[in-house]
């Protein structure tokens, strides 16, 4: 569904008619858009297409990509395709270009691996219970094939497959039914009991198992080239079907397992936009190839290629001259990222953001799923309240010194928001979670930040298909992110200053808010200092987001930028001393 204007909705409530009153007096109104950054969506726009990002994940999609194999190797190349279509060349051959790519190759600890063929079936019965066709997570990876195209075993259930339900059972030679993933089955009944193989289900809550009772979810077992065995990822139905039949007596299932493993290596894109005036400071983007879904990651996939067509037919254009560069990496999911910024310390010191794209082109009414920007460590990751909430996969408590204070958080939900303004997009943020390609950013202390979708009732699943995946979702997604680097890779003392008031207002908006959540959890019986604290904490936290702007400006901040850091300082100061008045603070 489409909804014009978007609402994107920060309290269901003001509860405190006099709080936001007060609150009120020091601020201002939103900030217009400057003309530069109206230029850059307009052109994005024009340039992306959520059709043609559809299309390259109907390319990749159903595919079982794991570093080195053929499927994970053929989306770098359609890649690759893409960048060249749009004037990107090989680094080795025109070095001294400003649009070059590369692929690099790395030795890899285990053969690749690919799924050829697998099914399941009961001894007996005409028709298989699944086979790899229905489900392509059927097969666990690295499980090895099974010789003479088959095997016929007794079945024996271990429930939950705790070391307590193997014991008083003789699993040796035969093959094991169990809950949980199929790794941790394999190492108990293949790897210390002796099984010829494992039949594991296991799904999430939110992947809504009593609905989706067809799907099967991505898992990997062991790499053991001593047992080369196999393990089966198993629907809900079919394990049902499996224990009915137990019940009724003995059991035998026949299962058929071809795969091949071979030597291989690791493949790494990388797309490099040389910036014109500062080419050492740089926006970095990252989305990871492997996994087996559609969403989960051909999206990241797709849409980054977009993001590159705008910056290539810009450049060749005349139309985009980044004064920094923008550099974009397609790879294994967090050790690409994490290898880009370990191989070269000196070009990662002058890496200023960090942007990754994972699921980002979701059909929301068919997943379930949420446009989402996961944030950098803010305070919302240590007090979650309001509509600061943990997605199902959840987030661990975090403590005040783990803080990240930066512009970047609201600066990309500004991005987001100017094109939801534009679309009637749904975008909302959550508390840091961890987990992505956004994570080796932060570690090496530089702003990162993840677009994704969740809850996705298919995450993870054989149910992740191209059906699922949205063109409008995808165009959207890309066009906020290609703006993102437009913007900061050419901000000039106006841009640099927008910026400045965009904050500026997201801190108040935050202030007010706490001060409202405070108030309330005051009339609760909370407590007075730990609601002044939550309030300072976020203030402080916003004044040192204020301080990084200094970095924005193209060459340095401008005299009237600093002018203007220090205005928005005292605003903020102000609001938070507002604030705790309006605590009772005094």
């Amino acid at each position: 569904m489409r909804y014009l204007p978007a609402i994107v909705i920060f309290l269901t409530s003001v509860p405190f008619a006099p709080t936001s009153q007060l609150m009120g007096q020091t601020r201002k109104p939103p900030p217009t858009l400057p003309p530069a950054l109206e230029t850059y969506q307009a052109y994005a726009q024009e340039v992306v297409s959520g059709d043609r990002a559809r299309a390259m994940v109907d390319f990749m999609d159903p595919s079982y990509r794991v570093p080195g194999n053929r499927s994970f190797n053929a989306a770098i190349q359609e890649v690759v395709r893409a960048l060249e279509a749009v004037g990107y060349v090989k680094e080795s051959e025109a070095a001294a270009d400003r649009l070059t790519y590369r692929i690099e190759t790395r030795e890899m600890t285990r053969p690749a691996w690919d799924p050829v063929h697998a099914s399941l079936s009961i001894v007996g019965q005409e028709r298989p219970l699944m086979t790899l066709d229905t489900n392509i997570n059927l097969m666990a990876a690295y499980s090895h094939s099974i010789p003479g195209g088959g095997v016929e075993a007794d079945l024996v259930d271990v429930g939950r497959g705790s070391p307590q339900d193997f014991e008083g059972k003789d699993v040796r030679g035969k093959i094991v039914l169990g809950d949980g993933s199929p790794g941790q089955l394999f190492r108990r009944a293949v790897q210390e009991h002796g099984a010829l193989g494992v039949l594991a289900y296991r799904l999430s809550s939110f992947n809504r198992p009593e609905v989706n009772r067809t799907i099967a979810a991505m898992s990997s077992i062991p790499h053991d080239e001593e047992l080369k065995a196999w393990g089966l990822a198993i629907s809900l139905n079919v394990r049902d079907v499996l224990r009915d039949a137990i019940a009724a007596g003995p059991v035998r299932v026949r299962v058929e397992v071809e795969s091949e493993m071979y030597p291989s290596e690791e493949l790494t894109l990388v797309a490099d936009v040389l910036g014109s005036t500062i080419p050492e400071e740089r926006f970095v983007y990252s989305a990871h190839v492997q996994e087996s879904g559609a969403n989960d990651n051909a999206t990241g996939v797709a849409a980054l290629a977009e993001v590159a067509r705008v910056f290539g037919e810009g450049v060749r254009a005349g139309t985009f001259d980044p004064n920094r560069s923008i550099s974009m990496i397609w790879g294994d999911e967090i050790s690409s990222t994490r290898r880009y910024l370990e191989d070269d310390p000196q070009r990662t010191q002058g890496i200023l953001w960090g942007l990754s794209l994972d699921m980002v082109g979701e059909d929301t009414e068919k997943t379930g799923g949420t446009f989402l920007i996961e944030k950098m460590p803010d305070p919302s990751a240590v007090w979650t309240r309001g509509d600061d909430q943990h997605t199902e996969w959840g987030g661990r408590p975090m403590t005040t010194d783990q803080m990240t204070p930066h512009y970047f958080n609201d600066f990309v939900l500004n991005r987001c928001e100017n094109q939801a303004a534009e679309t009637g997009w749904v975008v909302r943020t959550n508390p840091y979670e961890g987990g992505s390609d956004h994570v080796p950013f932060l570690r090496a202390d530089i702003p990162g930040i993840l677009l994704w979708h969740f809850t996705d009732q298919f995450y993870h699943t054989d149910g992740d298909r191209l059906e699922m995946v949205s063109a409008e979702t995808l165009e959207n997604s890309s066009v906020c992110s290609a703006v993102s680097a437009m913007a900061l890779t050419t901000a000039d003392a106006e841009l640099a200053s927008h910026f400045i008031d965009e904050i500026e207002y997201a801190a108040h908006r935050r202030l007010e808010r706490e001060a409202q959540l405070g108030r309330a959890a005051l009339e609760a019986g909370g407590d007075l200092e730990e609601q002044r604290l939550i309030l300072t904490t976020w203030a402080n936290w916003y004044l040192d987001a204020i301080r990084a702007t200094e970095d924005i400006q193209v060459g340095g901040a401008a005299p009237a930028v600093l002018s203007r850091i220090a205005r928005a300082l005292d605003a903020v100061a102000e609001a938070e001393r507002v604030g705790i008045g309006v605590l009772g603070g005094g």
